[in-house]
This record gives structure tokens, C-alpha cells and sequence, in this order.
């Protein structure tokens, strides 16, 4: 009898002893386990794309921050992107592309968004912006209207990259108004189109890889971009000379879909806008020697860079913007007009 009580005491003292262990292993494991779901998830892979090369400055931007979000989420989120419209899709064509989920998302000059948003025309106003401090200070008060923009289309933006200046490379020198009526030019926006019209030229908004067909088949003689834009193509292959005017300082916006942002569990979108904001910090360090750089490498490959702008070109350049200023700024709200009133008073 003795014997049964001191078994049945020891099987109970193990069960308690087996429950107490297992409530202390469960104790443990439950917060590693909570830290490790976005590790042990099925990794996600967003197609990106730009219309641009690797080595352009959107190009370089989209690299950054593949490499960035894959750090920073330990493998949970990597890109796959698309360089040189290797899509087929052009900046203009982005937002439907990342709708219809042919895209994640992508990193598309502002300018050609316009159709989707005036705002987006905002940062290639002719003449508005004539220094890098000051399209920082442009592009951080329009930042929140940027970022309405894209949400209606479903998307959230990423981060923003700062081109160097807008220059005409041609077939010929600029000397005179008279030169700039011979120009038959590819512009990278309906603005920038009405400008050069409005001096006499010929002139057409295109995608870049129209626009290099075209001057192929000498029916473009000049394309408006920066030394950035136009060394990523090589176009000293068909124009030999570039008049930085200072047209613009422009951008480009880096987006994804809002749908694949949000199904990535807190800490992995968190990880994700961390390296956003590193890219764009990398994206402004690398504006700062990128026009310098630029002509070297042209310089090297034979083009000629004009050390001045002459007056009358100028001029006439900026009597042609005045136009199209006061149409973008009938056109969008208030908030955002005063903005290019704000930078034009200075």
C-alpha cells in the first residue's frame, strides 16, 4: 500500500515537473518565434524598372536600393530590376504599368507623370530652379503633394532622385536665336516641348528610345537632357556639342506598389523605408560631383561644351517659359503654385 502511494506521488510530481518545463520552453519560445516570422517567410521579389541605364543616376539609384533593402531586411525583400527600358515601359507609362501589375515598381523621370498629375511637372518648370540647394528645398515642400499624387494611383513613394541640369546637345554650337530655330529637338516633357516651340524650334516629347532612333534616322538634330542623361546613351555618338543653359533641375520618383508594401509584415516595411532613405541621402552625395564627372567623360569622347550661354539664346529661352509657367500654374492647386512663386521671388 505504501509502495502504490509513493508511485502515484512521483507520477504526479513528473507531471508537474513535465508541465513546468513545457510552459518555460513555451515562454522562451514564443518571442523568437514573433521576431523571426518575416525571416522564415517565403522572400518577396519586387520588379523594378527605369527607362534609363545602370550607369545613369536612376539607374544607379535603383542599384542602391536593391542592395540596400536586401540588407536591411536580411533577404525578406529583394529587386529585380530592368534597366534601359528593357520593359518596353517608359517613364509616362509607369503608373498604368505598376495598376495593372506588370510592375512592383519603378523609378520614372517626373516630367512625362504630368498626364497623370500635374504635380509632376512641377520639378522641370523651365528656368524655376536654377541651383541644387534650391530644388532640395523645392522638392521637400512638394514632397507630400508627390506622395497624394502616386497614392491615388495605389503606389507609395520611395524616395526621390535630384538630376543634374537640363543642357541642349546638338548638331551645332548655339550662337544665336536663329540656331535655335534649326533645331529639330527631342524634349523629355509636354512643357519643355512648348518652350522650344515657343523659340521657333522643332520640337517633340519622346521616350530616350525614341528619341535615339530618331536621331539615327537624322530626324532629330538635338535632345534637351542633362550631361547625366545624355552620357548614359552616348549621344556624343550623334550630337557634338552641349549648351548648358540651366533649363531645369529635375527628378525622378522611386515607387512601389502600395498593395506589396503592405503585405510585408511592420518591421519589414520599416526595414524597407530605411533603405529608401538611405538611397535617396546616397542619391544627393552622389549629385554633388555628378555634373563634374559628366563632362570630363564628354569632354573625353570629343564633345565640345560651351563655356557661356550667349545672351540672346538665353533670353529668348526665357521669354518662352513664361507661358508655359502660368499654364502649369492654373492647372494645379494653390498649395503648389506658391511653391514656384515662393523659389521665382528669391
Amino acid at each position: 500500500m505504501m509502495t502504490l502511494k509513493i508511485l502515484d506521488w512521483m507520477t504526479h510530481r513528473n507531471r508537474i515537473m513535465i508541465a513546468g518545463a513545457a510552459a518555460a520552453l513555451l515562454s522562451l519560445e514564443t518571442p523568437s518565434m514573433a521576431q523571426t516570422t518575416s525571416q522564415t517567410a517565403a522572400p518577396v521579389v519586387w520588379q523594378m524598372a527605369t527607362e534609363y541605364p545602370q550607369s545613369n543616376i536612376s539607374g544607379t539609384g535603383l542599384a542602391t536600393f536593391g542592395r540596400l533593402v536586401a540588407e536591411r531586411t536580411r533577404g525578406a525583400v529583394t529587386t529585380k530590376t530592368a534597366f534601359d527600358n528593357e520593359l518596353k515601359i517608359s517613364s509616362g507609362d509607369m503608373l498604368r504599368a505598376a495598376q495593372e501589375k506588370r510592375l512592383a515598381g519603378g523609378d520614372p523621370f517626373a516630367g512625362p507623370l504630368e498626364a497623370s498629375d500635374a504635380i509632376f511637372g512641377l520639378p522641370s518648370l523651365p528656368f524655376v530652379v536654377q541651383s541644387v540647394d534650391a530644388a532640395k528645398a523645392v522638392n521637400a515642400k512638394a514632397r507630400p503633394l508627390y506622395e497624394k499624387a502616386l497614392e491615388k494611383y495605389g503606389l507609395k513613394l520611395l524616395y526621390i532622385t535630384i538630376w543634374p541640369s537640363t543642357g541642349l546637345w546638338s548638331d551645332r554650337p548655339l550662337h544665336s536665336t536663329g540656331d535655335l530655330r534649326a533645331l529639330a529637338v527631342r524634349t523629355y516633357d509636354t512643357n519643355s516641348a512648348e518652350v522650344m516651340r515657343a523659340v521657333g524650334a522643332t520640337a517633340e516629347f519622346l521616350p530616350f528610345n525614341e528619341a535615339i532612333a530618331k536621331l539615327k534616322d537624322r530626324s532629330l538634330n538635338a535632345i534637351l537632357t542633362s550631361g547625366d542623361g545624355g552620357a548614359g546613351r552616348k549621344l556624343w555618338d550623334h550630337l557634338r556639342h552641349f549648351t548648358p543653359i540651366n533649363y531645369a533641375i529635375p527628378i525622378s520618383v522611386a515607387f512601389v506598389r502600395l498593395d506589396a508594401f503592405n503585405a510585408l509584415p511592420k518591421d519589414v516595411r520599416d526595414q524597407v523605408m530605411t533603405a529608401a532613405a538611405e538611397t535617396e541621402k546616397s542619391q544627393f552625395e552622389l549629385l554633388e560631383n555628378r555634373t563634374v564627372e559628366n563632362y570630363a567623360r564628354m569632354r573625353q569622347n570629343g564633345m565640345t561644351i560651351a563655356e557661356t550661354v550667349p545672351a540672346p539664346v538665353i533670353a529668348a529661352l526665357w521669354q518662352g517659359a513664361g507661358a508655359t509657367i502660368a499654364a502649369w500654374k492654373a492647372k494645379v492647386p494653390a498649395e503648389a503654385a506658391a511653391i514656384v512663386d515662393g523659389v521665382m521671388r528669391q
